[in-house]
């Protein structure tokens, strides 16, 4: 077995996912992991010989759960159950969240709660090793009972049904399964619920989103310090005895963070002597007070993440020799986790779209406005600040919280949901609005600087922006700035400027 590989069952980070579904770590299902999916197949068999009415695997679902099934239509349940909860409609989850969801499922099942068989945990884990990716579309759950929509389309992959993405192209699924070698999986009793049953998807786009929005954090960073260099304002708020006072970790730690990209500023030291401003705007002043709690929300987010990757979500459960019927698909905490998260980085678009705006009006020492060359002739960054400023105000509406709804399902037996599938997929939108907003204003300030020049600024600003200028190059006059923007907003994303 590879040294790096990732033995299924196993706890996970939010790291560790990244690094299975986006970078394609290897996956192994061990001996102990199956001996572990055995000994709860066992006790569920036991259970059914002895008669009882297990919910979900002798009984109907949902409202349905008191209608009884016999044995000889077991199998069929299972495959209905899957058919007829294939309802996702809508544009599809990108191809790493759609992984991620696969991985997710089978590395849940392998802890051996959930009562299936050991050739099921097998089906999938060969799935996963091989890349087919299940097409699966992005809206139709409400968070309780799990993601049921989503996961029945990856659960229709296993099937043979559907579509796939497999080796760069959509293809029948029963086509890809044939190819990598496998045949349509034929569900026993309780498995088909075993992969609807859970909150894999919420854990999937939720959890890569949040991994994301640390990056912008950084990126806000970095970017927050060369505003306030372009601006020739004073770090001095960012001292660490003001920060000492109010002792929020997160406000500690970017205070920390802005004083080392400032650190060494030739700028800084050409006017501290004789400014004769006593103070800076909120937005540059207070940023370790709203970037630190931005932070401390972010980290909030991750352990609830972390938390629910290493849970088991299935229902009913195998646990001390029991099957046990209960509500761990309910996905509340997440929906929570991404509110807040959305919240925060809501915030973070909204004081970088500030500086922004201050620096590109032009009326700091050295900058002109818009930071054009020859204002009237050209208009420089003036719309720049325009859409940041759109999508900040976007921002502001998605941020409204998902889980401050409920809509009753299933005949009011599901009557309370927590929508954490629409939390997780608009924190997605939120934290990629941000990233754009964030790299607009390096961009900004990053031109604001050029007029400064031969000046330079902190050490660990001048180092991000050699990073941005790999791809983004300074302004000489008028000319389309989306390319520019967006290639920013990539280097964001892809954590370029992480410290």
């Amino acid at each position: 077995m590879p040294s790096n590989s990732f033995k299924l069952g196993s706890a996970l980070t939010l790291e560790g996912l990244a690094s299975i579904a986006v970078d394609g770590r290897r996956t192994v299902l061990t001996g102990p992991a199956l001996r572990r999916v055995a000994a709860s197949r066992r006790v569920l068999e036991s259970a059914m010989a002895a008669g009882g009415t297990i919910y979900g695997v002798n009984t109907g679902f949902g409202e349905l759960a008191s209608t009884r099934i016999s044995t000889e239509r077991l199998a069929q349940v299972q495959r209905n159950l899957v058919l007829s909860h294939a309802c996702g409609v809508g544009e599809p989850l990108d191809p790493l969240e759609a992984r991620s969801i696969l991985f997710l499922r089978v590395n849940e099942l392998s802890r051996g709660f959930s009562g299936v068989r050991p050739a099921l945990v097998r089906h999938l884990a060969r799935m996963l090793d091989a890349n087919i990716i299940p097409l699966i579309p992005s809206r139709g759950s409400v968070g309780a009972s799990g993601d049921l929509a989503p996961q029945a389309h990856m659960a229709l992959a296993v099937i043979g049904e559907g579509s796939v993405l497999f080796r760069g192209r959509v293809v029948p699924a029963a086509k890809a399964l044939k190819a990598a070698g496998l045949k349509p999986f034929v569900l026993s009793a309780k498995e088909g619920l075993a992969l609807l049953n859970g909150t894999q998807a919420m854990q999937s786009v939720g959890g890569l989103a949040l991994l994301a929005a640390e990056r912008v954090y950084r990126a806000a960073n970095l970017a927050c310090a060369a505003s306030l260099d372009a601006l020739t304002g004073t770090p001095s708020p960012y001292d660490e005895a003001i920060q000492a006072l109010k002792p929020h970790p997160g406000q500690i730690a970017a205070a920390r963070s802005l004083r080392r990209l400032l650190a060494g500023s030739e700028i800084r030291k050409s006017h501290a002597v004789d400014d004769p401003r006593v103070q800076d705007s909120y937005s540059l002043r207070c940023a370790p007070q709203v970037h630190g709690a931005v932070w401390d929300r972010l980290e909030g987010a991750r352990r609830v993440v972390e938390v629910e990757l290493g849970s088991v979500t299935d229902n009913p459960l195998v646990s001390g020799g029991r099957v046990i019927s209960g509500g761990n698909f309910h996905g509340q905490a997440l929906s929570f986790a991404f509110d807040s998260a959305s919240g925060a980085l809501a915030a973070l678009a909204n004081i970088s779209e500030r500086r922004t705006f201050q620096v590109t009006t032009g009326t700091a020492p050295r900058l002109k406005p818009f930071l054009a060359r020859d204002p009237g002739v050209e208009s420089g960054h003036m719309i720049a600040q325009y859409a940041a400023a759109a999508l900040a105000s976007e921002n502001k509406a998605l941020a409204h919280p998902a889980s401050a709804d409920s809509v009753p399902t299933s005949a009011n037996k599901e009557d309370f949901v927590s929508m954490g599938m629409w939390s997780a997929l608009k924190f997605k939108k939120i934290v990629w609005n941000a990233a754009q907003v964030v790299a607009i204003e390096l961009v900004c300030a990053a031109q604001a600087l050029e007029f400064h020049r031969p000046l330079k600024s902190g050490k660990g600003v001048e180092a991000g922006l050699a990073v941005l200028r790999s791809k983004v190059k300074a302004s000489k006059g008028d000319e389309v700035l989306s390319g520019k923007l967006e290639a920013a907003r990539e280097l964001v994303l892809s954590g370029a400027f992480d410290e």
